[in-house]
């Protein structure tokens, strides 16, 4: 596994659990809003894997879960490996992903390797623009979403609330497309290191009352907080 950060507790992104995160390098999408834009592209050398599963041993008494976010994971040609060495310490794993690999996404539910899974839809599943996927995911987050909904294995859904991709009709797709039982968060964009900051400099802050807009429309096909 490429690694490219550790966060060795929280309590906040593993719902029930105390857990650390482990931040894998590299991604395939290029969202301008991105708050680690230092994981985007590999960099440097990646913290030694065997050092982050040491830790991980020794902090087992005090940590239940271990949450895999990015950068992308899936884009990790041993993410399976590692999940499996993450449970065989006694962990419960979480993946945070951007829905583009919806084969892998399915074997590694198949197999059991996730207890959780976390699913950032950026825009309209449908049409992703090339701001973010500057390669057309195609019909795969739409896939992703679909699998997950099929499943026994729990989720939540996730948007970053920025313009000019989240609109009232972006919005109605995205929770259309994710309709069902699981909870979907509107996550606000704070300010921040962006991964495109002259890109982000241009875009209108989104407010309040619009954010509680896209609340209330998509709560009409699941659960929707603000986050």
């Amino acid at each position: 596994m490429r690694l490219g950060g550790l966060v060795k507790s929280t309590a906040l992104d593993f719902p029930g659990l105390m857990s650390a995160a482990v931040f894998t390098q590299g991604c395939n999408f290029t969202c301008p809003y991105c708050h680690n834009p230092h994981l985007v592209r590999l960099f440097g050398e990646p913290l030694p894997e065997d050092d982050v599963l040491l830790f991980l041993r020794r902090r087992r008494p005090l940590l239940d879960g271990v949450i895999i976010t990015g950068g992308e994971p899936t884009l990790q040609p041993d993410l399976a490996e590692f999940c499996k060495k993450l449970q065989g310490l006694g962990y419960a794993v979480k993946l945070d992903t951007n829905g583009s690999a919806p084969g892998l996404i399915a074997d590694l539910i198949e197999r059991r390797l996730i207890n959780y899974l976390a699913l950032d839809i950026k825009d309209d599943p449908r049409h992703y623009p090339p701001e973010i996927a500057p390669h057309d995911p195609g019909e795969a987050i739409v896939e992703t979403i679909n699998i997950l909904k099929r499943t026994a294995l729990p989720h939540e859904f996730r948007t970053t609330a920025v313009s000019p991709f989240v609109t009232a009709g972006s919005m109605a797709a995205i929770s259309q497309a994710a309709a069902g039982p699981a909870q979907l968060f509107i996550q606000v964009c704070r300010p921040g290191d962006y991964l495109n900051p002259d890109f982000m400099a241009a875009q209108p802050p989104l407010t309040r009352p619009e954010l509680e807009e896209f609340c209330a429309l998509a709560s009409h096909y699941l659960p929707t907080r603000i986050r």
